[in-house]
């Protein structure tokens, strides 16, 4: 992944599946607040027959494309060298292990849902969804390739994000009924995918800090001073995006509760408001 398109092609598919993910369940919520429970991913609504897997489709064909352009492209079929693995591509092979991690989920999901060979329960699929990150977060974390300095700071905030996505499965396995669970992992996977942009015009494209440059042994800068600057600007980026992103959602729920929010949205907006509400309630639960 260490090239423009390397950190694009990714970046889309978590944006995609993360901006889903946020939008399926704020609407559930906000149209169903009493009987909410997160899900691992999401149908498409009111849309019968295979399309309605839409997002598993995603997930499947995006992994197993770049799997196959790490695995087999990148490396030009030379996997064994001396009798080991090809060294000069290890990258490759760890990038092309985390996206069969990935496929693997989207596989299971889809024989979960669609047939009858493997009904897993949905809190499983939270966890396979953990594992997939896990491998993720293993990746970049211990990678043969060395990420220090500037690249090494946009890999360390990857690395955050990605913890999240492992926690936000974590918790909405063992917590399906709470939105705040939910809402946190199409936030993580979301803000995932926009850092993987920003990663990819940063060191890759047109937005290079100056007196950084790319070289074949990795990203470069003149002076201690000028990778400073570089790293404090991917700090400050990084709180932009969750910014917007946070401003962004905050609107979009105002949105969907107006014009999609069922009436127990507000009536347990209204009690939570009202003490004397709050007050009768306890009084009539309290009574044999």
């Amino acid at each position: 992944m260490g090239s423009f398109l390397g950190h694009l092609l990714p970046g889309t598919l978590f944006l995609l599946v993360g901006l889903w993910h946020i939008f399926n369940c704020v609407l559930n919520y906000v149209s169903h607040p009493r009987t909410f429970k997160g899900r691992a991913w999401h149908p498409v609504p009111r849309v019968k027959g295979r399309l309605k897997y839409l997002e598993l489709y995603i997930i499947m064909i995006g992994s197993f494309v770049d799997m196959c352009i790490e695995f087999l492209y990148s490396t030009h079929l030379t996997f064994i060298v001396d009798g080991a693995l090809n060294p000069r591509h290890m990258n490759d092979f760890e990038h092309a292990a985390m996206l069969l991690m990935f496929f693997i989920f989207s596989v299971a999901c889809f024989i979960s849902e669609a047939t009858g060979l493997l009904p897993l329960p949905e809190g499983m699929l939270f966890i396979l969804a953990g594992m997939a990150f896990t491998a993720e977060c293993l990746l970049f974390y211990f990678h043969s390739t060395s990420h220090a300095g500037l690249e090494g700071r946009y890999h360390q905030l990857l690395v955050i994000l990605i913890g999240l996505c492992i926690a936000a499965s974590a918790l909405g396995a063992a917590f399906r009924e709470s939105f705040v669970v939910d809402i946190l992992g199409g936030i993580a996977i979301t803000l995932q995918g926009t850092w993987f942009y920003e990663t990819a015009f940063v060191l890759y494209g047109l937005k290079m800090p100056e007196g950084c440059r790319e070289l074949p042994s990795g990203i470069v800068c003149d002076s201690p001073e000028q990778e400073m600057i570089g790293q404090s600007y991917a700090n400050s980026t990084l709180s932009a995006h969750i910014i917007t992103l946070l401003c962004g959602l905050v609107l979009f729920y105002a949105l969907a509760a107006r014009v999609w929010g069922h009436h127990d949205l507000y009536s347990s907006y209204s009690v939570s408001k009202d003490p004397s509400s709050q007050t009768e309630i306890d009084e009539l639960s309290s009574q044999p």
